[in-house]
């Protein structure tokens, strides 16, 4: 796995306020930052910015949000918090 996030990608927060949660990759900015959403505290239209070092990169990308972002430019906060909980419930936690 690159260490490089990628669009669509899972992560587990390391650092700030949200830490130990997951959230989705829906954008890279640069190789240091992304903006990540997990539609329930951090919505889409309102994602964060966060460096790339403070997230655990999840050897999961998923189809759905990546599909949703290239056909509309969205992904619905129910589309990210399901494919959120669905990974994490895959992981037994």
């Amino acid at each position: 796995m690159e260490k490089f996030p990628q669009v669509g990608q899972i992560v587990k927060v390391l650092r700030g306020k949200d830490e130990d949660s997951y959230a989705v990759v829906i954008s890279v900015i640069d190789e240091r930052f992304v903006m990540i959403v997990d539609g329930d505290k951090r919505r889409f239209d309102s994602p964060k910015k966060k460096n790339v070092l403070h997230l655990e990169l999840q050897p999961v990308i998923s189809s759905e949000v990546v599909n949703s972002l290239l056909e509309s430019g969205r992904v619905t906060n129910t589309k990210l918090r399901y494919v959120i909980q669905k990974f994490a419930h895959a992981k037994g936690e």
